[in-house]
């Protein structure tokens, strides 16, 4: 196509004598203009200066003027009052806010702080579900309106209208959005208060034939879909339903119709009171919808959006907000679009920073949490600036040009009769995220980041596919589980197409094609070997190929595949998490690893490493069972204290749900999985300026313990205890040998690699005996073994475990105390920082068993006795930092059992009961400081106690660990999520957090704790005991007595029975399970028994009061299934006759 261009005459020129006159004119104008100039030239650049000061002020108050009036950049001016009952996050430290309260979130509770602190507002959307419901509870009851307190963040309609299915599905209508069909079935109240399930399940009945089948349950105001489900037959329906009644705390549950297959979206909004609304990050579920959001692998942005698709969404979501009325903060609203008709649904939204707030956080660069608090006591977006780049305001909507993606990481393993199928209900432990220029780099960082032991999309087995073919496939592919990704590539192996595999998981097509391409390069590697050439070797790291993985494939070893890369001249390059997709710079150095094509030269490196001194802290990965944010905690810490110190610090994770992985916990922070490849590639970066003073890899638990001698072989320098001492407390014989020198007991024992030794020491040793597997986390694959022939059926799995390492038993020193201690120490100097009694016995897992700081019934020779222990094994080991000892008490003997010379997951605890901050102080001594760097504190005066008021001491000094309080850490166990499992605790550890309660005495502490975990002890009613014969003892009668003289009724089986009118505790005889009917099971559903004390052992007594455990469990009746915590519950229930509890922070 030509361009037209209009070409016009020109006009006629002046004559000379008419520019000479111009001329003349505009010169003499000049002239008069520069005299002038001359005599008043001090007035004009007076007024100059004053228009730019002007213009600076005027600017000044646009931008920060409203900050400045209500506060500055740290929101100093408020006195900020926190309360959590959880000790293991650094939000519960006391330098994090004015008041801290490790107390209970419950209405009760949280009333009382506000009575006593007087607050102005109360921020609820900020802790989850728990403080949304805790806050709309006090609303009700008009606690907030009795202390003059004002809800911010969002409103108390606005959380009803959020939370309420049915108020949200008549605002979604209001503004044109389409629901899915459905139906609200909400039980009636009795007159007793409690809600009518079984009427409300007949509700439900009556609506299935309007909904159909298969249909999707979600209960109201509860967290992470507890109690919800996908029914596909009328029995899963009201099955479903009324374990969804159940968990709702307003037994109210949405029916909706099935969108299973469609595909899942969830958009991350902030809003300010200005109505400035801004889409923080796009979220797109690869899994369809029939998987709950927390338990999909998901990718930021929105990858398969059409972009109108897009835009209606973003202005959906945001007119969601606007409707329910949350003026301020994040919200998170939830999707799903068919894909056969780009229908498109809204689903729900949470008035409140989600869960998936924190992958949105660190997958943007843009604090929702901090903004949205700031948003909530009056900011706007306009006046508060982007802290990646400093020169952007945060109303400027984050865009990236990168591809992040999320995993779950689940725990299926430690629930033997789980079924490892994912639902609507969430069963999720935790998660990893990776950052990549496309899907196949950032899906295989995700992968090789999970701490698993895959390396990228590793092959899989498939059952039956070897005999059965195709249908086996078929069948794989159709369960909906946790590999499902690596199930899909297998297939893709096996011979299916991608139409084959998405009509089974409606997987979409653009994702299925990108794991084609993954499996395409693979099978070229196989058949070719690696690649010679630079470029295309380097094609296969741009696709995220691990150098593992490559090892795989070719079949050579790792380090083969590193040397080759280097040859090559193949590095990655790092980037910077700017917001903005590259439109300003970051100057927060938050990076992630990419290989790029060189273009015009070498592909740029955004790292700049600096020239100061150095210390690296490896991160613990993905939260799992039996290494949580505990050890979080600990990183957390060391970066605090080592900046404080003089050093850069910088950060190494790959855990979204971090607070060490927020960009300004640390100096400089790589978002990189936790393997030797990336770790040594930071590494490299890090040494090309400044210096490397250390790594620190005893703070993230087992994941970087793993990496410490092959960092060591490569020269890096290790902090703190020397690999080889943290070996040696791993290493049964090795550390066998040392207690002999140092002449401390152990239990009997043996060590057993093969079934015949094993057998031969069970025969030494005796039954019961205790098996322990050696380097593994949270008690994996630990278990008590009662008799030979378990022990055969155990032995294999057992080695397994291990690989090539050996297996240690243990005589089962059946009812011992255990005690846990942790130690500071400076290879030298050593300083008992905690010792902790276990409340159930030995044999339950430390981490699944509650505890007391300082212990409750030993004696003070006892006390000294442990010191003097774990000081010799301390200076033995030549500890640097932390260790953590685990020890049982047995008829006045001391027996070792464990020995961990690095950061364990008590250490958050011990700091808030003692009010030490022993990581940091660790953290300074692997730094290279010595103890007496560190005072010890003064002794408590005598006879204080949590009413005194004392000195708030400095967090860097060394505290007695026996305070003048009690704490009492409880376990939190989330049995409920997995339907048919056993809750009875044993050697291996299955809780996934903690609370902790403190107060002036330990069962007062102790009740704390229940009420913090949701046990709710009761007032009144009918306790049903029975204990196995070796819990028959005084202790347990006398709590008997003390239950009938409080005006509790007793029911027992016949043992426990005749057992209690021995001792004079009358109690009514109910049958056990296999006795006949009625029998307790039967009673407990009736709603007759208030609480459950019930102890067992044997294999047939544990089957047969399994019943009992499980209705106990979803019927939320208290129960307790060892002596010492029925004994410490019946001492807690007691202790409310001393007045009703009190709240204290940690700061008065």
């Amino acid at each position: 196509m030509t361009a037209k261009i209009d070409v016009k005459s020109p006009k006629p020129i002046a004559d000379k004598a008419d520019l000479s006159k111009a001329w003349n004119q505009v010169t003499d104008y000049f002239e008069s203009t520069l005299q002038w100039f001359q005599l008043h030239w001090v007035e004009v650049l007076i007024g100059l200066a004053v228009a730019v000061l002007l213009y600076v002020i005027l600017s000044a108050i646009k931008r920060f003027g409203a900050r400045y009036v209500r506060s500055n950049d740290d929101l100093t001016g408020y006195r900020v009052i926190l309360g959590n009952s959880n000790p293991a996050t650094i939000m519960t430290d006391p330098e994090m806010a004015d008041a801290t309260y490790i107390e209970p979130i419950t209405p009760a509770v949280v009333e009382k702080i506000i009575a006593k602190e007087r607050p102005d507002a109360l921020l609820p959307t900020m802790g989850g579900q728990t403080g949304l419901n805790t806050a709309l509870a006090l609303a009700d009851s008009g606690a907030l309106n009795r202390y003059g307190v004002e809800l911010i963040g969002a409103q108390r309609s606005a959380i009803e209208m959020a939370e309420d299915r049915k108020l949200f599905r008549e605002a979604m209508d209001r503004i044109g959005l389409e629901n899915p069909r459905a139906t609200i079935i909400a039980a009636p109240k009795l007159a007793n208060g409690r809600y009518d399930i079984a009427a409300g399940v007949a509700q439900a009945v009556e609506a299935l034939a309007d909904i159909g089948l298969p249909a999707i349950i979600r209960p109201a105001y509860t967290l992470g879909g507890t109690g919800g489900g996908v029914a596909y037959n009328r029995d899963d329906y009201e099955g479903i339903v009324r374990a969804g009644l159940d968990a709702s705390p307003v037994a109210q549950v949405l029916i909706d119709e099935s969108l299973l297959g469609w595909k899942e979206y969830e958009m991350e909004v902030v809003r300010d009171r200005a109505d400035n609304a801004i889409i923080v990050c796009s979220i797109e579920n690869v899994d369809p919808m029939g998987v709950h959001t927390g338990d999909s692998i998901t990718v930021a942005p929105a990858l398969t959006l059409t972009d109108r698709e897009y835009q209606r969404m973003r202005n959906g979501s945001i007119a969601v907000l606007r409707e329910i009325g949350v003026e301020t903060g994040g919200s998170n609203v939830q999707w799903a679009i068919n894909p056969e008709d780009g229908r498109m649904v809204v689903i729900e939204m949470n008035p409140r920073v989600s869960r998936s707030s924190a992958l949105a956080s660190k997958a943007t660069g843009f604090p929702i949490a901090k903004i949205a608090a700031k948003l909530a006591v009056g900011y706007t977006l306009d006046e508060l600036d982007n802290d990646i780049t400093k020169v952007t305001p945060a109303s400027f909507e984050p865009s990236i040009d990168y591809v992040v993606t999320k995993i779950p990481r689940f725990a299926f393993e430690k629930f033997p009769g789980a079924k490892p199928d994912l639902t609507t209900a969430m069963k999720s432990v935790g998660e990893v995220m990776a950052i990549g220029r496309s899907f196949h780099e950032s899906l295989q960082k995700a992968l090789a980041s999970m701490e698993n032991g895959l390396t990228g999309l590793d092959d899989i087995a498939i059952e039956g596919a070897a005999e059965q073919g195709r249908p086996a496939v078929i069948a794989a592919l159709s369960r909906q589980t946790p590999d499902r990704i690596r199930i899909i590539a297998e297939a893709m192996r096996f011979g299916l197409g991608d139409d084959d595999i998405q009509r089974v998981t409606s997987f979409d097509p653009w994702f299925l094609s990108r794991i084609r391409e993954i499996v395409d390069a693979e099978h070229r590697v196989r058949k070719n070997g690696l690649p010679t050439d630079a470029q295309a070797l380097r094609g296969l790291k741009m696709m995220g190929f691990t150098d593992a993985r490559l090892a795989t494939l070719t079949g050579r070893a790792e380090s083969d595949i590193r040397r080759a890369r280097a040859q090559a001249g193949i590095r990655p390059v790092f980037k910077r998490i700017d917001t903005c997709a590259a439109e300003f710079e970051a100057q927060t150095p938050y990076m992630y690893s990419t290989y790029e094509a060189p273009a015009m030269g070498d592909a740029e490196c955004e790292s700049r490493p600096t020239g100061a001194r150095k210390v690296v802290i490896l991160g613990g990965g993905p939260n799992r069972i039996g290494q949580g944010i505990e050890f979080d905690y600990c990183c957390c810490h060391a970066c605090f204290a080592l900046t404080d110190a003089g050093y850069e610090t910088i950060m190494v994770n790959c855990n979204p749900e971090t607070v060490s992985t927020d960009y300004d916990t640390s100096d400089r922070l790589y978002f990189e999985p936790l393997t030797l490849e990336h770790v040594l590639e930071i590494l490299r970066i890090e040494q090309e300026n400044g210096t490397l003073h250390g790594v620190i890899v005893q703070f993230g638990g087992q994941t970087p313990l793993k990496l410490a001698h092959a960092l060591a072989a490569e020269g890096i320098p290790i902090l703190g205890t020397t690999p080889d001492a943290i070996d040696l407390a791993e290493d049964r014989e090795r550390f066998q040998d040392l207690l002999n020198r140092l002449d401390l007991r152990q239990p009997i024992n043996g060590i057993a690699s093969s079934d015949a030794q094993a057998i031969a020491i069970a025969e030494r040793i005796g039954f019961p005996l205790v098996i322990r597997p050696s380097y593994v986390l949270g008690g994996r694959a630990m278990e008590i073994v009662r008799d030979m022939d378990h022990l055969k059926r155990y032995i294999t799995e057992a080695v397994t475990v291990s690989g090539r390492n050996p297996v240690l038993l243990d005589s089962y020193l059946s009812g011992a105390i255990e005690v846990d201690v942790d130690a500071l120490s400076d290879g030298e100097t050593v300083h008992v920082a905690g010792i902790m009694e276990h409340i159930e016995e030995a044999g339950v897992h430390s981490g699944d068993s509650a505890c007391s700081l300082p212990p409750h019934t030993l004696d003070a020779a006892t006390i000294a006795e442990l010191k003097r222990q774990t000081t010799a094994m301390a200076r033995a080991l030549r500890v640097v930092g932390l260790m953590n000892v685990q020890f049982a008490i047995k008829d006045g003997e001391i027996f070792v059992l464990e020995v961990n010379p690095r950061a364990s997951r008590t250490v958050p605890f011990v700091a808030k009961a003692t009010d030490s901050a022993i990581a940091s102080i660790a953290a300074r001594l692997m730094a290279g400081e010595p103890m007496s760097h560190f005072p010890e504190r003064a002794p408590y005066p005598e006879g204080v106690g949590p009413e005194d008021d004392l000195p708030f001491a400095d967090p860097l000094t060394l505290a007695d660990p026996i305070t003048p309080w009690f704490s009492v850490k409880e376990a939190v166990l989330p049995f409920a999520r997995f339907p048919g499992v056993d809750t009875l605790l044993g050697p291996e550890m299955r809780s996934t957090g903690e609370v902790m309660g403190w107060d002036r005495n330990f069962p007062r502490a102790f009740l704390k704790a229940q009420l913090g975990a949701g046990v709710a002890l009761p007032h009144d009613g009918r306790v049903f005991i029975s204990v196995k014969d070796a819990d028959k003892t005084d202790a347990m009668a006398q709590a008997a007595r003390d239950l009938v003289a409080m005006g509790f009724a007793l029911t027992a089986t016949s043992g426990t029975a005749d057992f209690l009118a021995s001792q004079g505790v009358e109690s009514t005889r109910v049958n056990k399970v296999y006795e006949g009917r009625p029998n307790i099971v039967d009673r407990l559903k009736d709603g007759e028994i208030a609480m459950v004390l019930n102890t067992t052992e044997g294999v047939q007594a544990i089957a047969d009061s399994r019943d009992i455990r499980s209705v106990a469990l979803y019927d939320k009746i208290p129960y307790f299934t060892t002596a010492a915590g029925s004994i410490a519950a019946v001492a807690a229930i007691r202790s409310r006759e001393e007045g009703e509890v009190g709240v204290r922070s940690l700061q008065a």
